[in-house]
């Protein structure tokens, strides 16, 4: 790079994009329809888990933060529903309710694919390392406030409305610690995993690895988050 030409600045708006198009990729391979979101994004002070089924992940290391995917009932089934087949299931065979545990266990396990897939273009095009928990996905019927503020500086958040392929609508919820990658020096990115890997992976998740969250364990969680 020539000392006199501006270096490249990747903001919170570009790693927004980095992780709405992993949901996207993962989503649109997973259930093979047609996912996409709005180019309209908004600033929100606070990041909230919203009926009926919420999703969230925090990641910590190049820079923290915290994804909450909020689902209704219909996108949900949609998704799950979408995916199941495609993956050989009988209709019959699937559950009825977006409630049932084998609906949140894949939910859960999309959302972990899509991290997975956001932490890998993070290290390609931001050359850092950033780790995530375990996706801990809730149907609940009341909204309920999440906050890392207490771990970010000078937290941003913003909300991304998505559609699924029947127009059901979700939304993507990031709040991260307002940072600035500056590109010193020219590097080419890693090449993207290839996408039959990417499907081989998404449909590894066939059968969740997760084990179904528990009623104690649910209620604790309900608790901790002040429900």
């Amino acid at each position: 790079m020539s000392k006199h030409e501006t270096p490249a600045v990747f903001g919170t708006e570009d790693i927004l994009r980095s992780l709405c198009n992993s949901v996207t990729k993962v989503l649109t391979i997973a259930t093979q329809s047609n996912i996409h979101y709005s180019g309209m994004v908004q600033r929100i002070t606070k990041t909230c888990l919203k009926p009926d089924i919420g999703c969230f992940v925090l990641f910590d290391g190049g820079f923290s933060g915290l994804v909450v995917i909020n689902f209704s009932a219909q996108a949900a089934m949609e998704l799950y529903e979408s995916y199941m087949l495609h993956m050989g299931m009988a209709k019959n065979e699937l559950a009825s309710s977006h409630t049932a545990d084998e609906v949140s266990n894949v939910m859960g396990e999309l959302m972990n694919q899509i991290v997975g897939d956001f932490t890998g273009t993070v290290a390609r095009e931001l050359q850092t390392h950033i780790t995530q928990n375990q996706p801990k996905m809730l149907v609940i019927n009341k909204q309920v406030m999440l906050s890392v503020d207490t771990n970010l500086d000078q937290p941003e958040a913003r909300r991304v409305t998505f559609f699924t392929g029947r127009n059901n609508i979700f939304y993507l919820e990031l709040a991260i610690d307002r940072t600035e990658f500056i590109k010193l020096n020219d590097f080419e990115a890693r090449e993207a995993p290839d996408p039959d890997e990417l499907i081989a992976q998404v449909n590894a998740a066939a059968a969740p690895v997760s084990q179904p969250t528990t009623s104690d364990e649910h209620d604790d969680l309900l608790k901790s988050l002040g429900m």
